[in-house]
């Protein structure tokens, strides 16, 4: 059974944590799916979820040795850094910022910036794009749509009901939030191109002592992705390539 931790325990190297035969695992609580969600049974399932699972399974041979710690997206490094987790699956992008106090490991799924929208076709220089203000994706839509009118807004909420209000022609925002939404509301298109591309991969401490660990995690992901099973789970989970 998983249990869910306010963890105290440190980050610890390798041999300390097979003598424990758990691995701790921050996850994201917040509802993202396809990548971490509860099901209408209040297990959570998604691609990071099946990840950590066959981590488990490949490090301690066993997939349910997993304590998930749930943390929010302020705390996601944080815990990585101050040992609360051993590591940390939680829609992580990797960006240099972070590579200066955490490690990432190869990445299991390159994101981008996509499109919704209420009709499925491309969109014409008449249309208009709501964003997030301040968003990394206004320079990327601005690229590719110049002649089109952009509007700013504040959440995904504020971006979707503008589209379901036919305020907007769609919404640009990162493809995993979107093709969750899209899945839960069908009506919807996700259009197929992606803008940019950036690495989700699993956050893991810094320093010499968790070097093992590292290189374990490195060697698994590059595995399953060699064998074909995280292209399998990425297209099982609908999302887009």
């Amino acid at each position: 059974m998983t249990v869910f931790l306010s963890a105290q325990a440190r980050a610890t190297p390798w041999q300390d944590i097979e003598s424990r035969g758990r691995l701790l695992v921050g996850v994201s609580q917040y509802d993202h799916r396809p990548l971490s969600f509860r099901d209408d049974h209040g297990n959570l399932q998604g691609l990071e979820v099946d990840i950590i699972r066959r981590l488990s399974q490949e490090l301690l041979g066993n997939s349910m040795a997993v304590d998930l710690v749930p943390l929010t997206n302020t705390h996601r490094l944080r815990a990585v850094i101050d040992g609360e987790v051993d590591l940390a699956i939680a829609s992580l992008t990797v960006t240099r910022s972070r590579l200066r106090v955490v490690d990432f490991s190869h990445h299991y799924y390159l994101s981008g910036t996509a499109l919704v929208s209420s009709q499925n076709s491309s969109i014409s220089p008449r249309d208009t794009i709501a964003v997030l203000e301040g968003s990394s994706a206004i320079v990327l839509l601005k690229q590719n749509f110049p002649s089109t009118q952009l509007r700013g807004v504040k959440s995904y909420q504020e971006g979707l009901s503008l589209i379901q209000e036919e305020k907007v022609t769609a919404f640009a925002g990162d493809v995993t939030l979107l093709t969750g939404w899209v899945q839960e509301n069908p009506s919807y298109y996700l259009l197929p191109q992606i803008y940019g591309a950036y690495p989700l991969a699993i956050a893991l401490p810094k320093g010499l002592q968790h070097q093992e660990f590292r290189q374990k995690v490195n060697k698994i992901i590059t595995s399953l992705a060699q064998e074909g099973w995280l292209q399998e789970r990425i297209e099982y989970w609908g999302l887009p390539q």
